[in-house]
């Protein structure tokens, strides 16, 4: 859900247009010239402008350049019914991010602010990545694991091979894509990410190749995509398990060639960028069971670097809190804030199975909740301060070993061909030990 603030001097343009996007879910406010919207501006942040360009007073062009100076991170869209070439390039110089032509179709407006938002989120996203980069307690570490697949990552930095990063979910392969960037020729290009898991595969398509005027719905203009934006950088594919089988397949013809097509065009393109790519998935398995392909998984699988969990490097839990510490005290304005010593001993005991990104929530929430200068124990979540599960007994034979070990295969698996892949057997061999065991 976003908050959008529309502004328009035409009171039915308003109302419609208000009721269309708060029925997509999102919060709407409205003004009828500029004034109104500079006022609402004082009141509330916005991530998205939709303002008219002719209107009485302050023009659209004014108001556009005033949202950038007071709230930089909200994206405008102007709306004009007197749409020319020069005053399309006007706008975009002046910051716009996309323009509509009156009279427009609504399902034109919803395309147009799920494009917006995500643009609005990847950049928030490439700037918490800049942030990161910068904060060198991220990529420091002294576990020797971690140290090897740093010293890994600097070196296939220099080259252009294509790098799959694995690992749990909160590992920061988000981070350490980000630094393979800063560290390699192209950190003066564009570094890209595109999230595989965020959008629907029509509009995966569209964000990764581009597409042309009319190649669909909604396609009322050409979209270039990120492979051909951030030419001479880096394009960060998270998530790419998620990928759908058709895509993967254009991207295994990219990822050959160099070459691609945007979406309804016959054109072919090219483009120079370098691929750093990451999934918390078991791309093998995904191969064995039929979700991913055999030959785009080695395509992409030329430098792998799996992140380990955070309980398997708990040598850098202790900088890496007093670092986040900082970082979210300067953020909340609580700087200097210390943990007391029961506070420190659960976080120094916790697994944290949602790795960085759980520590990050349990200081912040911490953090907020504190009411004195010091972090105790019971400002920590419930979860954190939870002794660890006993462990279960280990199995009493080889057979019971196995017998565990194929279950849970099985349950990971979506069909017993897959399990059976997975498991070095044929399907006839497991269906006879499920028997066996009861299974």
């Amino acid at each position: 859900m976003a908050n959008v603030l529309i502004v328009d001097d035409e009171k039915n343009i308003r109302a419609h247009l208000a009721t269309w996007v708060e029925g997509l879910g999102h919060r709407v406010e409205c003004a009828a010239d500029g004034a109104a919207a500079l006022a609402a501006l004082e009141r509330t942040g916005f991530d998205v402008v939709l303002s008219d360009i002719r209107m009485p007073g302050m023009s659209g062009l004014e108001l556009l350049r005033e949202v950038r100076r007071r709230q930089p991170a909200a994206l405008c869209v102007l709306m004009t019914a007197y749409a020319t070439v020069p005053g399309a390039v006007e706008a975009m110089r002046e910051g716009a991010y996309d323009y509509l032509v009156k009279p427009f179709d609504l399902d034109e407006v919803s395309l147009l602010l799920e494009r917006v938002l995500e643009v609005g989120r990847l950049r928030r996203e490439n700037e918490e990545l800049r942030r990161a980069v910068e904060q060198p307690a991220l990529l420091e570490s002294s576990s020797p694991a971690m140290r090897r697949i740093l010293e890994t990552a600097r070196q296939a930095a220099d080259s252009d091979a294509t790098i799959l990063l694995g690992g749990e979910s909160g590992t920061g392969k988000n981070v350490l894509a980000a630094a393979i960037h800063a560290w390699s020729p192209r950190r003066e290009g564009p570094l890209a990410v595109v999230s595989c898991a965020a959008l629907s595969e029509h509009l995966l398509e569209s964000e990764l190749f581009g597409h042309v005027k009319g190649a669909f719905t909604g396609a009322w203009k050409d979209h270039v995509g990120r492979l051909e934006s951030a030419s001479g950088g880096t394009v960060f594919l998270d998530e790419v398990g998620e990928l759908p089988l058709d895509l993967q397949a254009k991207l295994l013809r990219f990822l050959d060639e160099r070459r691609f097509e945007r979406v309804g065009a016959a054109e072919t393109r090219q483009a120079d960028v370098r691929i750093v790519a990451a999934t918390n998935r078991d791309l093998r398995a995904e191969v064995a069971g039929g979700r991913f392909r055999q030959d785009l998984f080695y395509r992409l699988d030329v430098i792998e670097m799996r992140l380990p969990a955070l309980r398997e490097r708990r040598e850098d839990l202790p900088a890496l809190i007093e670092h986040l510490l900082r970082q979210l005290g300067a953020r909340h304005r609580r700087p200097g804030v210390a943990l007391e010593p029961a506070a420190r001993a659960a976080l120094l005991s916790h697994d944290w199975p949602g790795n960085v990104r759980e520590l990050v929530n349990a200081l912040e929430r911490a953090l907020v909740l504190a009411s004195g200068p010091t972090l105790r124990a019971e400002d920590l979540p419930d979860h954190v301060l939870a002794p660890p599960a006993a462990a279960a007994p280990p199995p009493s034979s080889l057979d019971e070993l196995e017998r565990e070990h194929v279950q849970r295969v099985m349950a990971e698996s979506a069909t017993l061909e897959e399990a059976a892949a997975r498991l070095g057997i044929n399907p006839t061999t497991l269906w006879r030990k499920r028997k066996r065991w009861g299974l």
